[in-house]
């Protein structure tokens, strides 16, 4: 059953409302389409670990929010109004909602206004598939009949209908019960891309090459004292053997079928023996 709730979006007790729901604006990170954020991102900020940033592209679709739906009124005439839904464990934030609940809005306001792939598609009728599952969602959520997505880039829009998907609200179950349980277990999901910050500053630059040079030298190392060893196991003719700090070994291991067992030490002064 879908109710209203009295929450002023972007206010703490609204962020504190997000932390308890599976949120209509989570659902592409939650199903890994997310062009920003991934699903061991959303994991962090439902487990606690990570606080919800608010991106300078996200604070101006805020602040452009209230024009781009009055702007919305004027070209279609509906009347809309912001509103919080929950439905079971589901939450949508919605950028407006008419009084019949049978109309909602979402309004996107892209950096590059015109020149962004989301004006692009919108003058296609189409929508871009991280924005579609958010929609599917808030239908999901409210049981609105349709939504009218509102690209707007300060001064007009364009306005894509999407109506109910049915395949896509089994698909946001399904995704959200197979993300929650890794919430619940404390389990990580798995790296990706997103999750790689690329490096270019002097400080790792030379970091990474120090640690390339001294890695490649440990190798040559490594391999010369293997052969030296390969070299003192072949020299030594009896069990024990030592000189000029390192012994050599040679000692049965079982009854039957043994098998001779040679062991090389560093023995640094050490008498005792090896």
């Amino acid at each position: 059953m879908s109710e209203i709730v009295k929450l002023i979006q972007g206010s703490e007790e609204w962020h504190n409302h997000r932390a308890l729901y599976r949120n209509a604006s989570e659902a592409s990170a939650m199903l890994g389409l997310s062009p920003w954020m991934s699903q061991y991102q959303l994991w962090e900020i439902k487990t606690g670990r990570r606080l919800q940033e608010t991106t300078y592209p996200m604070q101006r679709g805020i602040e452009l929010e209230p024009k781009a739906r009055a702007a919305y009124e004027v070209s279609t005439g509906n009347i809309m109004q912001a509103v919080v839904m929950v439905n079971g464990d589901y939450s949508a934030s919605l950028d407006g909602m008419s009084l019949p609940g049978d109309l909602i809005l979402e309004a996107k306001c892209p950096m590059k206004g015109q020149d962004s792939e989301t004006w692009k598609l919108a003058e296609l009728s189409k929508v871009e598939r991280h924005y579609e599952l958010q929609i599917q969602q808030q239908l999901m959520v409210t049981g609105a009949s349709y939504c009218h997505f509102w690209v707007y880039d300060g001064k007009v829009g364009v306005l894509v209908e999407i109506l109910p998907n049915h395949q896509d609200w089994e698909l946001l179950r399904s995704g959200w019960d197979a993300f929650m349980k890794f919430v619940v277990t404390d389990t990580p999901p798995p790296l990706t891309a997103l999750d790689t910050v690329y490096r270019e500053d002097e400080d790792w630059r030379e970091a990474a090459e120090a640690y390339i040079a001294h890695k490649e030298a440990a190798e040559e190392a490594a391999k010369a004292a293997d052969q030296a060893k390969t070299q003192l196991v072949a020299l030594a003719q009896h069990s024990s053997e030592r000189g000029y700090g390192v012994a050599v070994c040679k000692f049965w291991r079982g009854q039957t079928n043994s098998k001779q067992e040679v062991r090389v030490t560093v023995t640094r002064g050490e008498k005792q023996p090896c």
